[in-house]
């Protein structure tokens, strides 16, 4: 990854009228051409975060710059630099792809023979060719989102923001158009500024993440940094008394990281199956009952609970995504 930065972001903060602070001082930067994620569960401030990046709310303290333009002193230039595409559908049903494509394209003042040939590359790109002069009522879900991302390039931005561009989309959708995102920011050289709350997704894509949660940036670092960080294996257990055996555990020197959680210890380390004995022998020792002992590899979803200390859930979806979810496991049935 070149160290050439395209976005850089110091002591972003963003407070309401009701006093809510939706974003506290987060600070980060994101090197030219990477995938960059920002996780975490929703309410956590990615949203607010990327509306304040593309100019679209001023921050209330902090500063940031996109490819060299202030968001405070220059969002001219900081909106010729991007493209978006939000969480909810801004097309036009009623118009067709090419139709849309163009009118976003005449709104960046882009020639007639521009717009031509620029339609037709982004098209090509998303593989949409075949649909251009379809109407936008008639796509799949999958496909609108696609159009959204060929719309959010028509322009030739240096930055392109996806806010959880998989929400609501069933799997085998999502990994399609995880591979048009692999696929645009090689083929359109053009960085990517993810904002998800799927951690799988995130360890796809992404070259670094960001996790953030209750509006401050805990870690940031590559999803594989982030992962051995806590340990080359995972252990989960449940017991009925956390603390007296968590104490005993955390003098062994094959513990790398130890962390309670309710009724559950997670126990980063090596050579996991080799230390289960050990961990039930030293519960013995402590007058502890082992109720579930499992063994894995880290996750990032184990990385976000082990610095945050909790999981990012479907119950914290909001009541939209949770409509959309439904509707999707009801196409199943």
């Amino acid at each position: 990854m070149s160290r050439d930065i395209v976005i850089e972001a110091n002591s972003l903060t963003k407070v309401f009228d009701n006093s809510f602070k939706a974003v506290d001082g987060v600070s980060f930067y994101v090197g030219r051409r990477e995938i960059f994620g920002f996780l975490g569960p929703n309410g956590a401030g990615k949203t607010t975060t990327i509306k304040m990046l593309s100019t679209l709310l001023k921050p209330t303290a902090g500063a940031a710059t996109i490819d060299s333009h202030s968001i405070l002193d220059d969002p001219d230039g900081v909106r010729r630099s991007i493209g978006i595409v939000f969480q909810d559908p801004a097309l036009d049903d009623e118009l067709t792809g090419r139709e849309n494509l163009d009118f976003h394209a005449r709104m960046y003042g882009l020639s007639r023979k521009e717009r031509k040939e620029r339609i037709a590359e982004v098209l090509k790109l998303t593989d949409l060719l075949d649909r251009a002069d379809v109407q936008v009522k008639k796509y799949s879900s999958g496909m609108k989102r696609r159009l959204e991302i060929a719309r959010g390039l028509m322009h030739y931005p240096k930055v392109l923001f996806l806010d959880e561009p998989t929400l609501g989309l069933d799997a085998q959708t999502r990994r399609t158009i995880w591979d048009y995102i692999l696929k645009l920011n090689r083929e359109e050289d053009v960085t990517i500024f993810l904002t998800t709350h799927y951690m799988e997704e995130a360890d796809f894509l992404c070259n670094r993440v960001a996790i953030i949660d209750r509006g401050k940036t805990v870690v940031v670092d590559t999803p594989e940094n982030l992962k051995s960080s806590i340990g080359s294996d995972m252990i989960t257990l449940e017991c009925s008394d956390t603390e007296k055996l968590s104490t005993r555990l955390e003098s062994e020197d094959w513990v790398e990281n130890l962390k309670v959680h309710g009724g559950t210890i997670m126990i980063g380390l090596r050579h996991s199956e080799e230390r289960i004995p050990e961990i039930v022998d030293s519960a013995r020792e402590v007058g502890v009952e082992v109720k579930s002992i499992t063994t894995r590899k880290p996750t990032l979803e184990d990385v976000f609970l082990y610095f945050t200390g909790r999981q990012i859930r479907e119950s914290e979806a909001t009541p939209l995504e949770k409509m959309r979810m439904m509707r999707i496991r009801l196409r199943r049935r």
